[in-house]
């Protein structure tokens, strides 16, 4: 896969830790538009019960982007990890977009919890000082994280929880 995605902003590369990710190939500006999640959509009443075989991995790496809906990525989106105190965030339902200025060599990464809010859960690996340990939906999330991530969260959960006092 690695081989057959290519982009400017960034080069995929092993992390040593928990498989590919994207690492920044140049200083990149807060703003910069970096992958789209473009690939097959999924219905499952529980995401538990989403296709997770190898090579595709489907559970693991789609986006949600409505109740009981998720879109996978034919671009390396599908390969942004996980971190609870990413550089980036999601803008409208499917892409991934920097958060802040990015350095060359960085690791592109955006928190799940932007996107997600069914029964998937994953343990964390991300090391940051502020770990949550399990990410799992967005329901969970700290409300001071919520409030960092403004304008950086899934437009269909920012639409769910209208009504939720901040």
């Amino acid at each position: 896969m690695a081989s057959a995605i290519t982009n400017k902003k960034f080069v995929i590369t092993e992390t040593n830790q928990y498989g590919l990710g994207l690492f920044a190939s140049h200083n990149i500006q807060k703003g910069t538009m970096l992958a789209i999640f473009n690939g097959e959509t999924y219905e499952a009443e529980q995401c538990s019960k989403l296709p997770n075989d190898p090579p595709r991995l489907i559970r693991d790496h789609a986006i949600q982007y409505a109740e009981h809906k998720w879109r996978d990525s034919k671009s390396a989106a599908r390969l942004a990890n996980h971190s609870c105190e990413p550089n980036c965030g999601i803008k409208d339902l499917f892409t991934i977009v920097a958060m802040r200025d990015i350095k060359k060599g960085e690791e592109i990464t955006w928190d799940y919890e932007m996107t997600e809010d069914s029964d998937w859960e994953m343990k964390c690996k991300c090391g940051s000082p502020v770990c949550r340990k399990i990410i799992r939906a967005y329901r969970y999330m700290p409300k001071s994280v919520k409030q960092k991530y403004r304008g950086y969260i899934s437009g269909w959960l920012i639409e769910k929880y209208a009504n939720e006092q901040e």
